[in-house]
């Protein structure tokens, strides 16, 4: 017993005879300065190089100054980086200045909503600057996202989109439609907008998946007003009408620029004429009055202004009725650059332009996209508007064809 208890003191022995030994380091994390082993501690960018204040990437709090053309268009750059290695950067305009996304209860609400149901946003993976304003509404009610179908992978490669690419992306999700579904019923919403990626690897071009999406929402929220922002299934008019006839609201497809600049921002299988194909079949389908088509322009990009004149004649040609004008914004250094950044004097101008020549509507801004909820709204307006119309048209109608019955009743029992 006493020989045990004598092999159990020793480790603790040990312990304590090298702890009180004084050839042995303490504990301290931070090296004495007399210390000559030590190495000397690698200076970093981060703490030992000045950089701009972190207020310079924020939006300012005070309301935007009027600024002459000439300062309006001058670029304005920055030194950045370590001595000996800086490089010079172009800042953006400050109407270009967005809020970060950062604890904003319901923007928290709707990602968790996304990635429970496995379901894809446009806002994110095509880095929209304005999803801080879009997925943090005033209630989660008023919020609102842009929900991409059919995966996050896309089967083309233009040069101004950051969604990844892959000639086999993975195969279509059978339950997609229902989770879609599920998450607009769970928000609350009047008006969404649903896209998605170009699947060229399907035979359809996924054209009865976004079908199927569409049924399934209304069914689950028939008065929830629906806009579909597709591709242009390769010129396949058949898949057109099979998403134009769905039950959607609104048909949406982006010629994204001018028609001489489409094969250098496009992918090569994507034409101006073929999008124009697909707004028109559209309404060909669903008739002037039966849907409400829309696309988008991007400016930036080096279009000339008798170029943007003639894209938007086409469209009118086409009977398209609303269009929207943004900034091109240069997603990574592997993208188009930025050859102008459009004023809002410019952006309010194509704005006018637009309405006297007959669109329905027409936002323009350096932040307005495709999807863009002041644009909704409006459209979200003349819809019901509509709806209404047709229901009074058809109530009175009833009421006309009631009161003939009931006269032809009456004479006949005369």
């Amino acid at each position: 017993m006493a020989t045990s208890l004598r092999c159990a003191r020793r480790p603790v022995q040990r312990a304590l005879g090298a702890t009180a030994s004084p050839a042995v380091r303490s504990f301290a994390t931070v090296p004495d300065a007399q210390d000559a082993s030590a190495s000397p501690r690698r200076k970093t960018y981060f703490k030992d190089t000045s950089v701009a204040p972190f207020s310079d990437f924020l939006a300012t709090s005070s309301p935007a100054q009027s600024m002459a053309p000439s300062d309006a268009y001058a670029l304005r750059t920055a030194e950045v980086g370590p001595a000996g290695k800086k490089r010079t950067i172009t800042r953006l305009p400050e109407w270009l200045k967005t809020p970060i996304p950062a604890g904003n209860d319901n923007f928290k609400k709707i990602k968790a909503d996304l990635r429970g149901l496995g379901l894809h946003t446009v806002c994110e993976e095509a880095r929209c600057p304005n999803i801080s304003e879009c997925w943090g509404g005033s209630d989660k009610s008023a919020a609102t996202a842009t929900i991409m179908l059919m995966g996050d992978t896309c089967t083309r490669g233009c040069r101004f989109c950051s969604v990844k690419t892959s000639r086999a992306p993975p195969p279509l999700d059978p339950h997609e439609p229902e989770h879609t579904a599920e998450a607009l019923a769970r928000w609350g919403l009047g008006y969404v907008v649903l896209t998605s990626v170009d699947r060229d690897d399907l035979a359809d071009g996924g054209a009865r998946h976004f079908a199927e999406t569409i049924r399934k929402i209304k069914h689950k929220k028939p008065s929830l007003l629906v806009e579909a922002l597709t591709g242009d299934f390769r010129g396949d008019l058949d898949m057109v009408r099979i998403v134009a006839e769905s039950g959607l609201d609104v048909y949406a497809h982006n010629v994204e620029t001018v028609e001489g600049l489409t094969p250098y921002v496009r992918d090569r299988r994507a034409t101006f004429r073929q999008s124009l194909a697909v707004l028109k079949h559209v309404k060909d389908v669903r008739g002037k009055q039966g849907i409400i088509t829309k696309t988008s322009i991007m400016l930036g990009l080096g279009e000339q202004e008798h170029e943007v004149m003639s894209a938007l004649e086409e469209l009118r040609k086409a009977d398209v009725d609303v269009v929207t004008f943004g900034q091109y914004m240069r997603p990574t250094k592997r993208h188009l650059k930025v050859e102008k950044y459009v004023t809002p004097d410019e952006f309010e101008m194509w704005r006018t332009r637009a309405l006297d020549m007959g669109f329905l509507y027409c936002a323009s801004g350096p932040l307005v996209r495709s999807s863009y909820k002041a644009g909704e709204a409006f459209i979200e307006n003349v819809l019901r508007k509509r709806a209404g119309a047709q229901g009074a048209t058809a109530t009175s109608d009833n009421i006309r064809q009631a009161a003939a019955l009931e006269t032809d009743a009456a004479q006949s029992r005369i």
